[in-house]
């Protein structure tokens, strides 16, 4: 197996075009439809369904693409070694976050790392959502994630970092925007707008379970994969919606927070995961500044 080998998968498994993978590597197709010929014949499993329309990954070449990652990435930190001096800290971190949940926690978290470890690489990648990045540190594609807590049994670690109260956001011509509190069954009525059911989102799960606790179901016209997107509809009319308390310093003009009364005040659960079997060599170093600069909510 040689690297241009896994280079060229690589590029075809993220593109899922072999036209586009070969201009990204600045190749024909067909010497590149022979690469990849010639990885699944030393492999011996197919790596791709091909037809006339489509390329999609086989069961092989998913469980291939977190693994062709990590040996590019390795090879890449090789290069870093050749030229880093001693005790330097240098290599790739791959962190996700969902969006606007986390603009509190992720910029502190990388400012750090970027002063005390500036030959580390920092790929960053958003609107991934808890159940999104469960499944990608558990493929190795990613190696930190923002996430809600807490997790389905699984093999991942976790820590909280920050509890937020859950709270209503309406337009700020609603008769209940003027309001110090609400509570949660006065929008039984009310159109919501959320993130997608079923998507794997902390918010939109804690968000159903509140309304339910409630006594009702919240009545969806809508459904958004960026909170603050939702933000955006709420202030132009178009309803209602519950988001986290730390979402009230980056609202729209139009939208205003409103905070929920009640003894059964829902909250959101934010938390750093990670994969202990993840072999990086960076991991270690980036949860030690993460202890630091976003310690354990108790």
């Amino acid at each position: 197996m040689e690297i241009r080998w896994l280079e060229a998968f690589v590029a075809v498994a993220e593109e899922l075009h072999f036209g586009r993978a070969a201009s990204r590597l600045h190749m024909a197709q067909s010497p590149l439809s022979q690469t990849i010929r010639k990885l699944e014949k030393d492999i011996g499993v197919p790596l791709f369904d091909r037809s006339t329309r489509s390329v999609s990954l086989t069961a092989s070449g998913r469980s291939l693409l977190p693994h062709a990652y990590r040996a590019l990435e390795e090879l890449e930190v090789a290069r870093q070694a050749a030229h880093a001096s001693v005790g330097t800290v240098y290599g790739h971190l791959t962190v996700s976050f969902t969006g606007a949940i986390n603009h509190r926690t992720l910029p502190r978290l990388t400012r750090a790392l970027r002063r005390q470890y500036p030959d580390v690489v920092l790929s960053l990648q958003g609107r991934v959502v808890t159940g999104d990045a469960v499944a990608q540190l558990q493929q190795g594609t990613l190696d930190l994630a923002f996430v809600g807590l807490p997790l389905d049994p699984s093999p991942l670690a976790s820590r909280l970092i920050a509890r937020e109260a859950l709270g209503a956001v309406v337009p700020v011509d609603h008769p209940l925007a003027q309001r110090a509190t609400l509570d949660l069954a006065e929008l039984r009525d009310e159109d919501f707008i959320m993130m997608p059911s079923g998507g794997g989102s902390d918010l939109e799960r804690t968000a159903t379970a509140a309304c339910v606790a409630a006594g009702f179901r919240p009545r969806v016209v809508q459904t958004i994969g960026d909170p603050f997107m939702i933000l955006t509809f709420v202030a132009a009319g178009m309803g209602v919606s519950l988001v986290s308390e730390g979402m009230s310093d980056i609202l729209p003009h139009g939208a205003v927070y409103v905070p929920l009364s009640g003894a059964a005040q829902p909250y959101l659960q934010h938390g750093l995961a990670w994969a202990p079997s993840n072999p990086s060599r960076v991991l270690p170093h980036a949860l030690e500044v993460a202890e630091r600069v976003l310690p354990t909510v108790t």
